[in-house]
């Protein structure tokens, strides 16, 4: 579908090849300011234990430090992608940068953990503008046929930053403070900055919507920021409790209405035409099946590495490796090969290998070693690559490009709900399967299982994996039988959780069918 657009004259390329508008240095731009959003994410849950300590915080406190941050990024995300088509992807791209870099600065001179929270939504503000502006600015700036390639590499580039996450982040809280975690920020976000002022154009449709649904933007917020902050509770509150059931209740009532509005709207801020299209329908749900699967399986990963083998975070972030390095090899590759054939074959393939490494990681016991772990790390990173390519190309592809920050935006919050929903459910899975085998396994060493209070803190220290501290004396053989009984009983939970995840990433290889190619003109054709 061919389209209109207008270009900022200012910004338009000259001939001979300079650098503004340049497709690869477009993507090079994008994908550092990205890189602080990705960074982020891994980083902080190494600092928040000496958060924790240093600003004398609550559980509760450093549980806000993540959860401010995820529910500002979730509810912020589509409403972010709309003001990136309205005011163009560069402004957005440039505001987001900066205010991330400046939020991470005032992070690490907070003086208590109520600023720290603070600065942290502002943050996940900040990030939501950055992320959906991205793919806008990809989008415009390659022509189809080389937008899969482009996508590749920024998600490999994401890849990478998660990885390092753990391993920076742990180095720089054990050699320098937990403060340099954001500081870190900083010059990346001074770099991305220059290189968007230098280099990025903005290219926007004619059709670009010229005011704001308002109401839209509230009722979408609304039902995001329930249906988020419902899941992240519902663990705690319980799942069938009056005050989870309000919060998931209204978010559903919030999505209704909202759909209803959108019929009403002047300029609505997600038409539902856009779902008429059954490839970006089956891209935004399959995106939600496989954070769900990943997010919410791989959350037990880093548990199991360090609370049942003993490792230390930077070695749990070298552990997980072959996963992380799979998906940075392996996004760039899946962009070629989606440009060759399409995204079907590759998304249905790489979700059943995502599905095959998923049950095998059901299989891991209390004494595997790097071997058997490591292939399936490879297998999930080698299945995830593809998939996290096709379906970001897939959603913004088939988007018309006066919605291609709304559909970046589409895809991100559909990884926010569907990691969040995973994490959750597949959190109480486990916590239901621990609590039921830990009397039984604790039986076998002889001890009695301490009853009221007591027993409720095992349970709950037991699904993370973390055997009881025993007084000093306690023969060796106790401890150990103890301890084995705790990591097993957590081995046993998250095997069932794995299955459970398993189940789901073979749902989202069969929405994989339905998948094909962007069917709208990726942008203006560019010198490359």
């Amino acid at each position: 579908m061919s389209q209109s657009v207008v270009i900022d004259k200012e910004a338009a390329p000259a001939a001979g090849g300079k650098l503004r508008g340049h497709p690869w240095l477009t993507l090079l731009t994008v994908a550092v300011g990205v890189m602080m959003v990705a960074l982020d994410g891994t980083v902080v849950a190494i600092a928040n234990p000496a958060i924790q300590t240093d600003l004398k915080a609550s559980p509760a406190d450093i549980q806000w430090v993540t959860s401010g941050y995820l529910l500002a990024l979730a509810v912020f995300l589509i409403t972010a992608g709309k003001i990136g088509d309205r005011f163009g992807h560069k402004s957005t791209f440039l505001v987001g940068a900066v205010g991330f870099a400046a939020t991470s600065a005032a992070i690490g001179f907070a003086g208590s953990i109520q600023q720290v929270i603070f600065f942290r939504v502002l943050q996940g503000l900040f990030g939501a503008l950055l992320q959906p502006a991205a793919l806008g600015l990809l989008r415009g700036a390659f022509p189809a046929e080389k937008l899969n390639m482009a996508i590749g590499i920024w998600g490999g580039v994401i890849g990478a930053s998660t990885a390092a996450g753990p391993i920076v982040g742990g180095l720089l809280v054990e050699h320098v403070n937990w403060e340099s975690v954001f500081y870190i920020n900083i010059p990346v976000g001074v770099v991305a900055v220059l290189l968007g002022v230098l280099i990025l154009k903005d290219v926007r449709s004619e059709k670009a919507a010229k005011s704001f649904d308002i109401p839209g933007i509230v009722l979408l917020s609304g039902a995001m920021f329930m249906l988020v902050w419902g899941i992240i509770k519902a663990p705690t509150w319980g799942w069938g409790a009056p005050v989870t059931l309000l919060f998931l209740g209204g978010a559903v009532l919030a999505l209704v209405a909202f759909a209803v509005w959108q019929n009403f709207a002047k300029e609505p801020l997600v038409p539902l035409a856009l779902f008429r299209s059954v490839p970006l329908s089956a891209g935004t749900l399959l995106m939600v099946l496989m954070a769900f699967a990943f997010f919410g399986g791989i959350f037990f990963v880093t548990f199991y590495l360090q609370n049942v083998h003993g490792m230390a975070p930077v070695d749990a972030g070298v552990h997980l490796l072959p996963m992380t390095g799979m998906m940075i090899v392996g996004a760039p590759v899946a962009g070629f090969l989606i440009g060759k054939v399409g995204p079907r074959i590759p998304i249905v393939g790489g979700m059943l290998l995502t599905t095959g490494a998923m049950l095998g990681m059901s299989t891991l016991d209390i004494h595997s070693g790097n071997g058997v772990m490591s292939l399936w790390f490879l297998l999930m990173g080698l299945g995830l690559s593809p998939v996290m390519v096709g379906a970001t190309e897939v959603i913004v592809g088939n988007a018309p490009l006066e919605l291609a920050g709304v559909a970046g935006g589409l895809q991100q919050a559909a990884m926010q709900v569907g990691g969040s929903l995973g994490t959750a459910v597949l959190g109480a899975v486990m916590a239901s399967k621990v609590t039921s085998a830990l009397p039984g396994k604790w039986a076998a060493t002889g001890v009695p299982f301490p009853d009221g209070e007591q027993g409720e803190q095992l349970k709950q220290a037991a699904q993370l994996g973390i055997a009881p501290p025993l007084p000093e004396g306690t023969p060796q053989q106790v401890v150990t039988g103890i301890a084995d009984a705790v990591h097993s009983s957590f081995v046993s939970g998250m095997g069932v959780a794995f299955t459970v995840a398993s189940v789901v990433a073979l749902a989202a290889a069969g929405l994989g069918l339905l998948t094909k190619r962007g069917a709208n003109e990726a942008g203006p054709a560019v010198h490359i």
